[in-house]
């Protein structure tokens, strides 16, 4: 089935572009003896990329009836967490990527040492950034630092990146993929749509949290199952980094245990997971064409 995300792209540079003004608010600091640094954040962080993240943050609150403005601190906050890890992915002791949205890595441009530090900043001034938004309540602002900490750190993220490590020295069963995936990509995602929710006023116990974290939590499996795919098929210049890169670290990937048909069947059924889930909502339309968006994907 063909679908029409003309609508969904428009609202997704908006969004952008917001999102990129905001960024560079925040990142607007200057100081002549430790000016490098400021370049290396900037450097990735002003990059470009379709600000995936933030637009779950900023789309699910408007969705339950808040705006832009109030979880718009919590969209540069996740931007920045994944920025950082990113470029902390990029590195020799990690995947050892050149290229990162069409140009250089960062520890290409500005050297492993600052890549690493810029990261480190990149990582602290999101909490830093929470904990100064005027849109939003102490109680907010606490478990908005939780709940960032919680998929960023040991049992989120970075545990799926520990995974993917381990999956370079012995592979992966299907289970422990899964598991990976959820980690890695999903775990951060699912964080962008409690965020979202918690600045419209809705915790993670409520329904309408629950029903928005397994969808955000699907797509993020999915999109890491397409990444797979992507980087065994993708054009590189479409792509804009690296391909084959997996194969080249020995990498436990869903191409290890599935053909390229067979792990796409698998990112659909995903996908109809995450948009049952959010199904009986109102105004879910952007984020359905959301889930199915980053399935149809090509970089």
């Amino acid at each position: 089935m063909n679908r029409d995300y003309k609508r969904l792209e428009t609202a997704m540079r908006d969004n952008a572009e917001r999102t990129e003004e905001a960024l560079t608010r925040l990142c607007a600091c200057e100081d002549d003896d430790i000016g490098l640094i400021f370049d290396a954040e900037r450097y990735s962080l002003l990059g470009g990329g379709k600000r995936v993240r933030p637009f779950i943050v900023n789309q699910v609150c408007r969705m339950l009836g808040g705006s832009a403005e109030q979880s718009m601190p919590l969209a540069c906050a996740v931007e920045m967490i994944h920025c950082y890890s990113l470029i902390h992915d990029d590195l020799p002791c990690m995947d050892d990527d050149d290229v990162r949205r069409g140009k250089p890595s960062n520890h290409k441009a500005f050297g492993y040492a600052n890549a690493l530090l810029a990261g480190d900043a990149l990582l602290t001034n999101a909490f830093l950034t929470v904990s100064e938004a005027q849109t939003l309540s102490a109680e907010k602002k606490a478990e908005a630092v939780r709940l960032i900490a919680k998929g960023a750190g040991d049992c989120g993220m970075i545990g799926g990146q520990v995974m993917d490590l381990i999956g370079e020295t012995e592979e992966l069963e299907i289970e422990k993929l899964l598991r990976l995936h959820t980690l890695k990509t999903g775990a951060l995602i699912k964080c962008c749509a409690r965020l979202g929710c918690l600045a419209a006023g809705y915790y993670p116990n409520s329904d309408e949290a629950k029903k928005l974290s397994l969808y955000a939590e699907k797509i993020g499996v999915a999109f890491l199952v397409v990444d797979d795919v992507l980087d065994e098929i993708a054009d590189e210049k479409e792509l804009g980094k690296n391909v084959g890169s997996d194969a080249g670290h020995n990498k436990t990937t869903f191409l290890t245990h599935y053909t390229v048909n067979e792990a796409m069947q698998y990112a659909r059924e995903l996908t109809e997971s995450a948009v049952a889930a959010i199904a009986d909502m109102n105004d879910n339309g952007l984020l359905v064409d959301l889930a199915y968006y980053l399935l149809d994907r090509k970089n």
